[in-house]
């Protein structure tokens, strides 16, 4: 067997390699060259990891987004960790059942707790009784964490999600994938760096300051495949998506809370979601939303409601979608590409939940890039200062103006350019490669000889 890492540089796109990025351009020269991918829809993260790693169709493997509505505990369920989630066999699986003594490593793919790899590390913060998140990782081994928090310090959660997320992240995740590859040298090894995706979304993939992000990125992936392949791995870059320019969120749910369909009770004087007493409920996920809707009867005077709504593409039922799974919604909507979804049912934001202005990724019924932003940092340094001192208060730092956010992914149709990309095939050409097939190409170059 030959020891071979994937490389997830979240965000990259052929288009963006080039001068600020002489590491892996050099290294796509030296691999042959650069090969766009076809990503499954939706194009998020978990979903295009999930399809990658199982090499079946979303519809099979289950992960139809980030995040999906429980029909049968009533609850939102989002940036779940549970390997359990996934129905379909998984390259490390498949590997096993070839060869007895392989391997494989996880660092900081998703579905990481859970799971039968050998070996992972995943963010996983400490949350005290007064309310404070600490930032910590979880292990397999545990052993592990202690090592690599002696060796690199904690994992640094607040750089890796939320206002504050930078380089550090990534860091310190390349710190620990050299850890865990001279510690425990796997046969395969899964390594997610996320620098560049939340700094696309943030500002936009033409930012001004994209060039910084790039050689910072660019910086970090030269050192981890200098430091495998030295070790003789065989290494490959991927990355899950590319980043659109958008300017404007769309609120799916306030249109659903206008014509009567959605369910709200007053908690405190802020305005709570009631999942189970919704009509209809639309869960949003970048550019992409999963529509429920309870009386089968009403879905087509909800598709009607929402193919109204300026800034939505198209709203098509999950039996003709390549989403028909059990967690889809009954009907699946996708947002211009010039615009994301948003989970607002509120009018008012004086009334919003209080969880909207914080960093609450499990509690929001949608994904929230606005997350990366702060309403007032001098707010956010008092918030911070009575954290520290011990005073249990709410970190209600983060903004609810959708226009902030100038990146976002999800749909499938990536212009020329900006699709995903696979380095280490040595091949190149016009016409896209499934990410699907990605799981068959490790298996081809782990079991070469």
């Amino acid at each position: 067997m030959k020891r071979v890492a994937l490389l997830n540089i979240v965000g990259l796109s052929a288009d963006l390699i080039g001068t600020h990025t002489p590491r892996i351009r050099a290294f796509a020269e030296r691999m042959g060259g650069v090969t766009r991918l076809s990503v499954p829809f939706p194009a998020v993260t978990t979903t295009v990891q999930t399809s990658m790693l199982t090499g079946v169709p979303v519809a099979r493997h289950g992960i139809v987004g980030n995040g999906w509505y429980d029909r049968i505990e009533g609850e939102v369920k989002f940036w779940k960790q549970s390997q359990r989630f996934v129905e379909a066999e998984t390259v490390w699986q498949k590997a096993r059942e070839m060869n007895s003594e392989f391997t494989c490593a996880n660092v900081c793919w998703w579905y990481a707790m859970n799971s039968d790899v050998d070996v992972y590390v995943t963010p996983r913060p400490i949350y005290r009784a007064n309310g404070r998140k600490v930032p910590d990782c979880q292990t397999r081994p545990p052993e592990l964490r202690d090592e690599l928090t002696k060796s690199h310090g904690a994992f640094p959660l607040f750089r890796f999600w939320g206002p504050g997320a930078d380089i550090e992240s990534t860091r310190w995740i390349v710190d620990a994938a050299i850890h865990v590859s001279k510690r425990s040298h796997p046969t395969l090894q899964l390594v997610y760096l996320p620098h560049l995706d939340y700094g696309l979304q943030k500002l936009g993939p033409e930012h001004e300051e994209v060039p910084r992000m790039l050689r910072e990125v660019d910086a970090e992936v030269g050192r981890l495949i200098d430091a495998l392949e030295d070790q003789g791995v065989e290494v490959l870059l991927v990355s899950e998506y590319g980043i659109v320019p958008v300017n404007s969120d769309v609120p799916l749910n306030k249109t659903l809370r206008e014509a009567g369909l959605i369910s709200i009770r007053e908690e405190l004087g802020t305005e709570m979601l009631i999942p189970t007493e919704c009509e209809a409920l639309a869960i949003a996920d970048h550019q992409i939303a999963h529509v429920y809707v309870r009386d089968r009867e009403r879905r087509d005077e909800v598709a009607r409601l929402l193919r109204a709504v300026d800034g939505v593409d198209s709203i098509i039922p999950r039996e003709v979608s390549q989403l028909d799974h059990p967690r889809s919604g009954d009907l699946i909507a996708t947002a211009n590409s010039d615009r994301w979804f948003s989970y607002d049912w509120w009018l008012n934001d004086a009334v919003a939940p209080d969880y909207a202005r914080t960093v609450d990724i499990h509690n929001k019924p949608g994904y929230d890039p606005r997350e990366l932003f702060l309403s007032s940092r001098l707010r956010a340094a008092g918030k911070l200062a009575l954290t520290k001192a011990g005073v249990r208060t709410t970190m209600d730092v983060i903004p609810l103006d959708g226009a902030l956010v100038k990146g976002s992914h999800g749909r499938r149709d990536h212009k020329t350019g900006c699709e995903p990309i696979l380095i280490g095939l040595g091949r190149t050409g016009e016409e896209l490669l499934p990410c699907e097939r990605i799981s068959s190409i490790l298996l081809e170059r782990i079991f070469e000889d």
